[in-house]
């Protein structure tokens, strides 16, 4: 019988530390930085990459979803995305971050995913979209793979609120609040 109990503790342990993320409630963001790719621009017909850091994210509140590049991950961000978008906040004081994760993608859909982002980017001039190739966001902030994180900062990069996979509707209704309860 302390053998189930030992097995029962060492279970739980071992599954929250394997999709524990990094990310502490009202503490700053942790700093990264994306070099190989980065942030997807968009200009005259042409887009193109720069370097990206985390610390670029001050100044207004953000919601940041980071994302495995694969569509089942894009899928489930969906209603938020279509829930800030109907929210229509401030473009001074709010904006949306899209980390997309190229290296957690399946085997042969990079091209597609970046294809997508470009569409998508078109179509949301005013948010930001990240291309990560070497999951370093992901991996300086212990998110999980194959899977979406939702991060809400504050204008100072301090992190309101984290939710990796599928946010639920009453979250969603939180999260929505929150950002209001901020800016207006």
């Amino acid at each position: 019988m302390p053998y189930l109990k030992i097995f029962a503790l060492t279970a739980s342990l071992i599954s929250n530390f394997a999709f524990a993320h990094s990310l502490s409630i009202n503490q700053p963001l942790p700093s990264v930085t994306v070099k190989k790719l980065g942030e997807l621009t968009y200009n005259g017909d042409k887009f193109s990459y720069q370097d990206w850091t985390s610390q670029s994210l001050t100044g207004k509140m953000r919601v940041i979803f980071a994302i495995a590049g694969r569509s089942s991950a894009k899928e489930s961000i969906t209603p938020m995305i279509n829930a800030i978008t109907a929210a229509q906040f401030p473009k001074d004081k709010y904006q949306t971050t899209t980390i997309v994760n190229l290296d957690d993608s399946v085997w042969g859909t990079t091209p597609f995913v970046k294809s997508s982002a470009k569409n998508t980017k078109k179509e949301f001039m005013f948010s930001s979209f990240v291309l990560d190739d070497n999951s370093t966001v992901s991996t300086a902030w212990d998110l999980k793979e194959a899977g979406a994180a939702m991060i809400v900062v504050d204008s100072e990069n301090k992190v309101l609120f984290v939710k990796e996979d599928k946010i639920s509707n009453k979250e969603i209704a939180y999260v929505i609040d929150m950002i209001r309860s901020k800016i207006i």
